[in-house]
Formats: structure tokens, C-alpha cells, sequence
């Protein structure tokens, strides 16, 4: 309990940091820099810098989906996903600088928090940091199944998370963000002894690339491939195709975006055939009119 506790208050901790270096950030930063660096650095640090409590299934998914609904509720538009990022620039939501400026922070704010967590964990305030210090140089592979499996794990997640997060992407805060939490809650729950069910590159890269039992490209392939993967097969099924590459709708016929209603329709066609009615008996009065001026005795 006691290291439950501990836990916690490094958690809220973390996230006060954050909001308070959030809230420099947006007065010292043009808008920008802070929309393309510090978010995105900062979420990183609140997803990465929590990590670390050695509980049971449940305690651990619960705390999740805590911090899912806490970062929903905190991150002022930042993602901390490098397959987010890459998704908002092919549906033309960000330019191309834009993102390469998201991943650069995404990528530094991945190595300070992973630096911050081993920093906390060097203080030893429970029984589980102890022994993560001593086996930290010496972990093992978080994939645990074969490889093929694990990458169509990895992108089965990231198919279904980035499918409800396009589906909610208009919905409001309180319906998307407990929505998107008990999403991941429940993808990590089931592929998470697979592959540790990640299905964010960032995250992955700082936690486990440098652990042994698989190789560099193993790695790319299951925790980066296969997420980007997931996330296209996401975007082309509810979009119909990718807007960054083509404008041609490859599943879905294009459809009208307002419906008029049933009874302006029907008025409408009653209204045009009144007007050929009226054409047609003008049409037909025509030659009379024209034989009474040229002839009156003839009628």
C-alpha cells in the first residue's frame, strides 16, 4: 500500500509540473513554437514519467485509465503520439514542418521523461524501485509471442484506438475523453501480454528498444511498422483514402452534405410541371394567333 501511495503522489506530482511548465511555456513561446514543441514535450513527460509500479492487473489498469483521463483533460491538443502526429498530417490538419517539429519534441520529451523515471527510481522509495535499479541494464524483450503475431498485435491496437479517435475527434471533451481511456484501457488489457500493447512508438522506443531478446529491427517492425499500419488501415476505412496523397474516395460514393427536405422536393416538381403545362398550351395556341393575324376571314 505504501508503495501504491508512493506511486500516486509521484504521478500527481508529474502532472503538476507539467501544467505549471505548460503554463510558462505559453506565456514565454510564440504560439507556434509552443503548439509544435512544448505540448508535445510536456505530454510526453506526463506519459512516460509515471511509469513504474510493479501492482497487480488490476491496480495497473486502473491507473491507466486514470491517466488517460487525466492527460484527455490536460494535454491542450497535444497528442505524444508519433502515429497521431503522422495522421493529422495526412488528413492535412498540419503541414509538413508542423509535424516534423512534433516529432523532434515528441522525441525529446520521450528521453527526459524516460531520464526522470530512472531518476525517481534511483531513490529507492519502495521495494520495487530497488530491484528495478538492479535489473535496469539487464531487462528483457516486452515481445512474447512470434514476431509476425506481435506486429499485427501492435497494429491491431493502433487500428482500433486511431478508429474510435477519428469517430470522436467532433465529440466533446466529456464523452471523448473516458471514451478514448477505457479504449486504451482495454486494448492494453488484451494484447498486453503479447507485446506490452504500446502502440505508440514514442512510448515504446523509450521504454523498451534498449532492452535484450529481440534485435533493433524487430523492434521497428512490431512497435513502429505495425502501429503506422494500424493507423492507415484506421484512416483509408473511415475516410475512404488518405487526403495528404489523393482526393478520389476509394470506398465510399460521394454524397451530398445537405439533404433538402421531402416536401420542398415534391413542391418543386409540381412547380415544373405546372410551368411545362403552361409552355405546352402556349405552344399550342402559337399557330392559331399566328393564322388569325395573317388571315382573319380564314377563322
Amino acid at each position: 500500500m505504501a508503495g501504491l501511495n508512493v506511486s500516486i503522489a509521484f504521478f500527481f506530482l508529474v502532472v503538476g509540473v507539467c501544467q505549471a511548465l505548460r503554463q510558462l511555456s505559453k506565456r514565454l513561446l510564440s504560439p507556434g513554437a509552443y503548439g509544435c514543441l512544448a505540448r508535445e514535450l510536456l505530454r510526453m513527460l506526463m506519459e512516460i514519467g509515471p511509469w513504474g509500479g510493479g501492482f497487480g492487473p488490476d491496480v495497473v489498469l486502473t491507473l491507466l485509465f486514470l491517466l488517460f483521463v487525466v492527460h484527455g483533460t490536460s494535454f491542450d491538443g497535444a497528442s505524444a503520439n508519433p502515429t497521431i502526429s503522422v495522421q493529422e498530417f495526412l488528413l492535412l490538419e498540419s503541414s509538413l514542418a508542423a509535424t516534423a517539429a512534433k516529432l523532434l519534441a515528441q522525441g525529446a520529451g520521450m528521453g527526459m521523461g524516460w531520464a526522470l523515471t530512472k531518476l525517481y527510481w534511483s531513490w529507492e522509495l519502495t521495494d520495487f524501485h530497488f530491484i528495478q535499479n538492479l535489473i535496469a541494464s539487464e531487462c528483457s524483450s516486452s515481445i512474447h509471442t512470434a514476431l509476425y503475431h506481435a506486429a499485427f498485435v501492435e497494429g491491431t491496437c493502433s487500428f482500433f484506438f486511431h478508429l474510435v479517435l477519428l469517430k470522436l475527434c467532433q465529440s466533446h471533451p466529456m464523452y471523448q475523453v473516458p471514451a478514448l481511456a477505457a479504449t486504451v484501457t482495454f486494448l492494453t488489457y488484451t494484447a498486453g501480454p503479447f507485446t506490452g500493447a504500446f502502440f505508440n512508438p514514442a512510448l515504446a522506443t523509450a521504454t523498451t528498444f534498449h532492452c535484450s531478446g529481440s534485435t533493433f529491427w524487430d523492434y521497428i517492425q512490431v512497435y513502429w511498422l505495425g502501429p503506422l499500419a494500424g493507423m492507415l488501415a484506421a484512416l483509408v476505412l473511415y475516410q475512404g483514402n488518405i487526403p495528404r496523397l489523393f482526393q478520389k474516395n476509394l470506398l465510399y460514393s460521394q454524397k451530398s452534405k445537405y439533404k433538402i427536405p421531402k416536401a420542398r422536393v415534391t413542391a418543386h416538381v409540381e412547380g415544373d410541371e405546372q410551368r411545362r403545362k403552361r409552355k405546352g398550351e402556349k405552344s399550342n395556341s402559337e399557330p392559331w394567333s399566328s393564322l388569325a393575324t395573317e388571315d382573319p376571314a380564314a377563322l
